[in-house]
């Protein structure tokens, strides 16, 4: 018997972690899917786009080669005038007149704008050109937006699960240290006390039968017989309860016997699961201090790789751009030159946005303390003092 009740106990448990792991994965892999199907529409519409010189290109390459001319003709007097004039030229320029659509909107280029679109970061330096392209893109945001939310929401509850435990980790040890060395200062006698206090203490953990009761009982037979019989009721009443316990297992045995009742608790269940999505996140309080710190460290360690790949970045370009786009500022004045390897680090932006999601929020609830501190104060300062009149 045992060795057949641990395959289904074995069974039981991958089934559990199946069911607790499937809504979080669920939403990831709707966003990557939707990532995807975005990259693979956009790349066809705004990749394949026919190149047409318009009017003011024709009009900007006209004035280029004048300026050419006239700075060749006379280099000496007219070199601050050229560049005046070249300034004002390239500042009117649309910079969709030197950018090879098919270079721009490759799969891994549409894929990193799509990730810009949902993560409302939008640096700016990749845009649809098209009518369609624009239409598509305000269709694609208004769902891709709100999904993108529901999986910062529930990773949120993931990552507040873990701060939350490890913050009270960290001060159950805290705790434990202050105790340790407080006792450390305690008399001998007083630590042997709680000794023997501790020692004292009995568990039974299988409830005993009749007869050992009775042999165990050796104070009990010295005593009168009435008050004999009460303990020996009491004792077999506790039995009697222990013995009951065995009938919920019988009707655990008829949910398994069952497939449709069982598959309908597993589903419920399920749904229970997506019910509780962000209440870990309210329910997280840890300080602030303790959250600048996660989020400097976890900027940190991403300004020192990137530039591993990104050649025209030091450290603290890293940190700025790194820094922009976890707050979904995204200012697009640091442009990336391989946005492919930089698809790598999704993981990162999703997490490390929803780190700054949960500072944010911390900031907001204690934002919103202090207001309340602030207007109560000022309410009690307003309030007229009640004047005693004599009768």
């Amino acid at each position: 018997m045992a060795s057949t009740s641990q395959p289904l106990r074995g069974k039981t448990t991958c089934k559990k972690i199946f069911w607790a792991v499937f809504p979080h994965a669920c939403f990831i892999l709707s966003l990557v899917i939707y990532g995807f199907l975005g990259a693979l529409m956009f790349s066809h519409i705004e990749g394949k786009r026919e190149v047409t010189s318009s009017e003011e290109y024709r009009e900007f390459l006209q004035n280029l080669t004048d300026l050419a001319r006239k700075f060749s003709d006379n280099m000496t007097e007219n070199e601050k005038m050229f560049k005046d004039d070249i300034h004002k030229l390239f500042n009117r320029a649309d910079p969709v007149w030197f950018i090879n659509p098919e270079e721009k909107w490759s799969f891994f280029g549409s894929l990193f704008f799509c990730c810009t679109v949902f993560t409302t970061v939008g640096y700016g330096n990749t845009y649809p050109v098209t009518r369609l392209g624009k239409y598509l893109c305000m269709l694609y945001a208004l769902l891709g937006i709100p999904l993108m939310f529901l999986v910062l929401t529930d990773t949120g509850d993931i990552l507040a699960t873990v701060l939350s435990k490890s913050y009270n980790e960290f001060r159950k040890l805290q705790s434990k240290i202050l105790a340790s060395k407080l006792c450390s200062g305690c008399t001998c006698s007083k630590r042997n006390e709680l000794k023997s206090r501790a020692q004292s203490k009995i568990v039974i953990n299988e409830p005993l039968t009749i007869m050992e009761l009775l042999r165990n009982q050796s104070g009990m037979k010295r005593g009168p017989v009435k008050y004999r019989n009460v303990e020996l009721f009491e004792m077999l009443i506790a039995r009697e309860n222990e013995n009951s316990q065995p009938v919920r297992n019988k009707s655990m045995e008829r949910w398994s016997s069952c497939p449709e009742l069982a598959r309908g608790k597993t589903v419920s269940r399920v749904i229970e699961n997506f019910d509780k999505i962000g209440k870990e996140l309210e329910k997280l309080d840890v300080p602030i201090a303790l959250m600048v710190l996660v989020i400097f460290v976890y900027i940190s360690c991403a300004a020192a790789i990137l530039p591993k790949w990104e050649t025209n970045m030091d450290f603290q370009e890293a940190f700025y751009f790194c820094f922009i786009t976890l707050t979904t500022i995204g200012f697009g004045d640091t442009q990336l030159e391989h946005p492919k390897f930089f698809l790598f680090f999704s993981l990162y932006i999703i997490i490390g946005m929803e780190i700054v999601f949960i500072a944010f929020k911390l900031g907001q609830d204690r934002l919103i303390v202090l207001y309340k501190k602030v207007i109560s104060f000022c309410a009690e300062k307003n309030m007229p003092s009640k004047k005693i009149y004599p009768k």
